[in-house]
């Protein structure tokens, strides 16, 4: 049996190895730096993305159960967009962009070539298992490159019907899908890539980050962390808990960029919390055990489980590990020293704390990792500028929560714990993209200052010409 398993890893990785040299040799046919090509090879990932929609809505749902609707919304249709985007704006990103031209390198021209990087490798995450893995694979095909796509095994249903719909209409030359867990993972990473762009935890993002710096491969890191929510007293409270709601709990809560816990000013806490409640029992239905989204598997409900102190829930806290279901939950009476307010809580439980100082709690929130969200739900711009200055996170909105996503004008990313680089959008082909710089001189007129003799006049002169 050993001998068996020894066998099957060695054939694993002689396939992992030939299709990244299929990768590279592709690449350095050219064939994928040309514009037609990117724009015709995107057009044929919607046509079957879309001829396969209802096996992508059965796959999901069968992992955790989420609708057709929150899919769309949430994933197809932002997929469509960025391919959409890219194609409409391929030959813009493309273009060489001239830049001035110093006066020591006159007469001349200078310049910047947009190029792929080359192979690429996209580690999905399982919580938005299409969006994570191909709105990044989208921006890697428009710079040009051949893509490896890694989807996350947890929602293995949906892994499949990616695998399935690349590696039959694709060459593996350009796109291939290899599927696996933390085994297949750890055989991919030993191999060199041009890039690698990976979503998911801090805690594996180190790991990640070690193997590429192995290869020196550039790498792009898209993680979490605990987003706050401010909730300020001169907020319009219906809205706002409205929005607050839907951000936290779209997808179960299990969404990055989700408000972590709610930092509420203490005069208006019990008006947010009622209303919170009014709002909840509103919409009932939605969020009962047959219509809300499933905890992705036993581990993760256990985990969110044990974060929900039953002395402070105020609303909700129904579990039913059957059915993976944990209702929505809201913690009250809660402080930075609570056990859930240790780590991300990544599922639908919301903790709540109150301020009375905001200076005191933006020092509490500037303690701790940098955050990959912010939101801010409140009209008094000298506090809102306040925790813009002097909070450093990934990206964020104000009066809304999550929807800063939604706008490919924005670049999307952390800082810190919560990640570096960013994409969506033209951010996204700049993520994939080298930028060549060239300077091309004329050959008419010709200085003796940067040759030798060096004389004194020389270096005056120098001096002179590095002040304009």
């Amino acid at each position: 049996m050993e001998n068996y398993l020894i066998m099957q890893r060695s054939q694993y990785m002689l396939n992992i190895t030939k299709i990244i040299q299929q990768q590279q040799d592709v690449f350095n046919t050219g064939q994928t730096s040309d514009i037609s090509f990117r724009a015709e090879q995107l057009k044929k990932l919607k046509q079957l993305l879309q001829k396969n929609e209802k096996d992508l809505y059965a796959a999901i749902y069968e992992d955790f159960a989420k609708s057709e609707f929150e899919t769309y919304m949430a994933e197809l249709s932002q997929i469509y967009h960025e391919i959409n985007l890219s194609i409409k704006n391929l030959s813009k990103w493309s273009k060489v962009k001239k830049v001035p031209t110093n006066l020591a390198n006159y007469p001349g021209k200078s310049y910047i070539i947009p190029e792929p990087l080359g192979c690429v490798l996209v580690i999905g995450a399982w919580n938005y298992p299409y969006a994570l893995s191909l709105i990044p694979l989208v921006s890697a095909m428009a710079a040009g490159n051949t893509v490896i796509l890694k989807p996350s095994e947890l929602p293995n249903r949906t892994s499949k019907i990616m695998a399935q719909i690349i590696n039959q209409n694709f060459a593996s030359g350009f796109l291939a899908v290899i599927e696996g867990g933390i085994d297949e993972t750890t055989e991919i990473l030993k191999h060199r890539f041009d890039k690698i762009f990976f979503t998911g935890s801090t805690a594996v993002g180190k790991i990640i980050y070690q193997a590429a710096a192995k290869n020196l491969s550039p790498i792009t890191l898209e993680l979490g962390g605990k987003s706050p929510t401010f909730v300020l007293k001169d907020c319009d409270l219906k809205i706002s808990v409205k929005r607050i709601i839907w951000a936290k709990f779209l997808n179960a809560g299990q969404t990055c960029v989700a408000p972590d816990y709610i930092l509420v000013d203490k005069s208006i806490e019990k008006d947010f919390l009622n209303e919170l409640k009014q709002q909840f029992e509103k919409n009932n239905e939605f969020y009962n055990q047959d219509s809300f989204v499933k905890i992705i598997n036993n581990n993760n409900f256990q985990r969110l489980q044990k974060l929900i102190d039953e002395s402070k829930i105020y609303y909700g806290g129904e579990c039913n590990k059957n059915h993976r279901y944990i209702s929505p939950t809201i913690l009250e009476n809660i402080t930075f020293d609570d056990k859930i307010m240790q780590d991300e809580v990544f599922g639908p439980i919301l903790p709540v704390i109150t301020f009375e100082n905001l200076d005191d709690v933006i020092s509490k929130i500037k303690e701790r990792e940098k955050p990959l969200s912010c939101y801010i739900y409140g009209n008094n711009k000298k506090q809102i500028d306040k925790i813009l200055q002097q909070i450093s996170f990934g990206g964020g909105a104000i009066n809304d929560s999550v929807m800063h996503l939604s706008n490919s004008n924005l670049p999307f990313g952390g800082v810190g714990n919560s990640g570096f680089g960013s994409y969506h959008g033209k951010a996204g082909f700049e993520c994939f993209s080298h930028h060549k710089s060239i300077l091309h001189r004329s050959n008419w007129f010709e200085t003796s200052l940067k040759y030798p003799p060096y004389k004194k006049y020389k270096q005056n002169l120098l001096q002179l010409i590095m002040r304009i």
